[in-house]
């Protein structure tokens, strides 16, 4: 199973929390209070706890809470074989040929706690013929271009791939030439290092050297951009300058202390 996302129909200060209104943009450079999530049933647009709200994660938590605690004591761990993995309101459960009954039973339980299960998001996947993202992971079936084995394990997903390449190119845009080489090497440092951080987990190798390519080839554009020598023959900036010269961080120097990382 993959992932749910719960929203609470109970009253009382948490039902308040789950029913207030929603500040968005208003794409004219203001903000509007809105419903319109709640009142839809748009699960893509906010139901559930209030996103980015600093009560989201302490709702979510126990409530989920509730869930696992409701889990064991039904004996479904024990019977199924299947344990449960949270974080927040996203959840996996894990088990060997009792998936369809532990989704029925999952069912029951956020029916009695009035839980609403997210079913675009909730599904059964059969590792390793299939794949699930969880947490900004892949978890699957991973091949080592080492030795060609096959593997369970997991790797960046592409969703945060491409999510750390856009912030990159975000902080590189038009807007910033002004800036000096080392303050926007410095920022984009702290972005990958963090990125980084977070994802030194599995086999990283592949996405680092997209991350770190797409890198290099926005800070060069910036480069050529700033000092104004973009066209006919642009400035190359070789990627020992970008490094070694101007201290761009390379995640895929990081992999060197992690034995995992290069399959």
């Amino acid at each position: 199973m993959d992932r749910v996302s719960s929203r609470s129909k109970r009253r009382g200060w948490n039902g308040g929390w789950l029913e207030m209104a929603v500040e968005e943009d208003d794409g004219k450079g203001g903000k509007r209070r809105t419903t319109v999530a709640r009142d839809s049933g748009d699960s893509g647009r906010g139901t559930g706890t209030p996103p980015g709200a600093p009560i989201s994660p302490l709702l979510s938590n126990l409530y989920m809470r509730r869930f696992v605690l409701g889990w064991k004591q039904r004996g479904h761990e024990a019977r199924l074989k299947a344990r449960i993995v949270v974080y927040a309101d996203d959840f996996v459960i894990l088990c060997r040929g009792t998936a369809t009954r532990a989704m029925e039973e999952m069912r029951k339980i956020m029916t009695a706690l009035k839980l609403t299960v997210n079913e675009k998001k909730t599904r059964i996947a059969r590792v390793p013929e299939e794949s699930i993202d969880f947490l900004g992971y892949t978890i699957g079936r991973c091949y080592s271009k080492r030795n060609g084995r096959t593997c369970i394990g997991a790797r960046p997903s592409v969703k945060r791939v491409k999510a750390i390449c856009a912030e990159i190119s975000e902080m590189t845009q038009k807007g910033t030439y002004r800036k000096p080489e080392v303050a926007l090497v410095g920022e984009i440092n702290r972005k990958l290092r963090g990125w980084g951080n977070y994802f030194c987990l599995g086999a990283v190798s592949r996405a680092y050297r997209v991350v770190d390519n797409h890198a290099r080839h926005r800070l060069r554009q910036w480069l050529n951009a700033k000092h104004r020598s973009r066209g006919v023959q642009p400035v190359r900036h070789p990627a020992a300058y970008l490094h070694e010269k101007l201290g761009l961080y390379r995640l895929e120097s990081s992999t060197k202390k992690h034995p995992w990382a290069k399959a």
